[in-house]
């Protein structure tokens, strides 16, 4: 058993958003499970971004703009999205409190490197 705690694990802050990065690529030999903790401000947005992955988002707390690929959809507390592999995708939070989701993806990848060197480094 492998317990993770948001406070130990490696996180990214990128304009208003917070990924908590609980497994990615060689946390866990032959797992092939990605998963994040992601706490997106109010009015914040993440940047539209793809990999290969299959993913889901799963929304604990808020609400929301969910873009996949050229679809748009509301979405709020309770509410999966799957996202295919290869699509492109983000989520704006549109609500007055934070937006807290789970993201589960596989198989998995390097996500501090997207974060750090990948469509989702800081742009300069």
């Amino acid at each position: 058993m492998i317990i993770q705690h948001k406070s130990t694990v490696p996180f990214r802050e990128r304009n208003g958003l917070t990924s908590y990065i609980y497994l990615q690529s060689g946390d866990i030999q032959d797992s092939q499970l990605a998963v994040t903790w992601v706490e997106v401000a109010a009015g914040a947005k993440q940047r539209p971004h793809h990999h290969e992955a299959e993913q889901v988002y799963v929304i604990i707390q808020g609400s929301g703009l969910m873009q996949v690929d050229d679809q748009s959809r509301p979405v709020k507390r309770g509410d999966l999205i799957y996202i295919p592999g290869s699509a492109m995708h983000g989520i704006e939070n549109t609500g007055s409190e934070d937006l807290i989701y789970v993201s589960a993806a596989t198989p998995n990848w390097d996500i501090t490197d997207v974060y750090d060197h990948g469509q989702l480094a800081l742009e300069k």
